[in-house]
């Protein structure tokens, strides 16, 4: 990822996340910033990920030889360095004008999977030729099933080597950061947003001078969608389809045919309708708090979810944090 003295410089004085989410706030637009950082609703979830994750405590195992660390594992039949998997964000572009292109080679760099949105803004060829290193390809069930099904072969010739299921975004999160700032689908512009990026003049010379943000998966994939941005996130929008059902999923299982994560469980019966399925995965993920308000948070169902699976399918937990 080309940086610039500058940039690296403020990047080195980054010790946590804390630190970089601070970064963040400095260098968006507002409405861009707290479209990243919120949650739905109240964002009660939201706040439960970060509690509940510090309320678990490491208890150090003293005396013991740490000369040679190794935490390589598999992830799906892929090894990684750690068990650590990029979780997919959509329009990656829009936070930093190189997105997937900068995050794709960064997880092949440390050895980690990385997972590519279906509503990324570089296309699925793209990122495939970008790294060989393992990739996942996220998906949703949209009401057409024939761009289900070109994605679903797209990222097979790639190379991408298991598909992310998402399941908890039928209805899109009442997200009231996103209202307030005036950031809806499909977004329209006002002079309070237009004069907030005006303060942040190096975002949007970095959005100026890189080709126009655009869902590119997406974009010549249907005779009703044209080019502009706004007309593709309406398509888009229109596209989730509230009648999802399990049939829909092993369908999609079917079709895949190879290493396969449902995306979105949050109790044990849903885990064990996976498996039942076909899916070789399960994340545990009320998606950051994003979606749904109130529900419990990922590290709390953990244990539960675990132990009902047993070894019938890998479990992963979404951090949300």
């Amino acid at each position: 990822m080309p940086t610039t003295k500058p940039t690296m410089k403020r990047l080195n004085h980054c010790h946590n996340i804390a630190d970089l989410r601070a970064m963040a706030r400095k260098r968006l637009p507002r409405a861009i910033f707290d479209y990243i950082d919120g949650g739905a609703e109240d964002e009660v979830s939201l706040r439960a990920n970060m509690h509940d994750f510090n309320r678990w405590q490491l208890v150090p195992e003293i005396l013991t030889d740490v000369e040679q660390i190794n935490l390589e594992t598999r992830v799906l039949g892929e090894a990684v360095s750690m068990p650590l998997v990029l979780s997919p964000t959509g329009m990656t572009r829009t936070f930093h004008p190189l997105g997937e292109r900068a995050v794709a080679p960064a997880a092949a760099d440390a050895g980690i999977i990385y997972s590519l949105s279906s509503m990324s803004s570089v296309s699925i060829e793209e990122i495939g030729a970008l790294t060989n290193a393992p990739k996942w390809f996220q998906i949703y069930v949209w009401r057409d099933r024939g761009i289900v099904r070109d994605f679903i072969a797209r990222a097979r010739s790639a190379g991408f080597k298991a598909l992310c299921l998402t399941v908890d975004v039928q209805i899109a999160g009442n997200r009231e950061r996103d209202l307030y700032n005036g950031l809806t689908v499909p977004p329209k512009l006002n002079a309070k947003m237009l004069l907030d990026m005006m303060r942040y003049p190096g975002w949007c010379f970095n959005m100026l001078r890189h080709e126009p943000l655009q869902a590119a998966n997406v974009v010549g994939k249907a005779a009703q969608v044209g080019e502009g941005v706004s007309t593709v996130l309406a398509y888009v929008s229109a596209q989730f389809d509230r009648s999802v059902t399990w049939a829909d999923a092993e369908w999609m299982i079917q079709e895949w045919n190879g290493p396969f994560a449902i995306k979105g469980i949050l109790s044990v019966q849903d885990a064990l309708r996976a498996v039942e399925a076909g899916a070789t995965g399960i994340i545990v993920s009320n998606h950051g708090g994003r979606q749904l308000d109130s529900v419990p948070s990922p590290i709390e169902l953990l244990p539960e979810i675990v132990e009902a699976v047993g070894d019938r399918a890998e479990v992963i937990i979404d951090g949300g944090v």
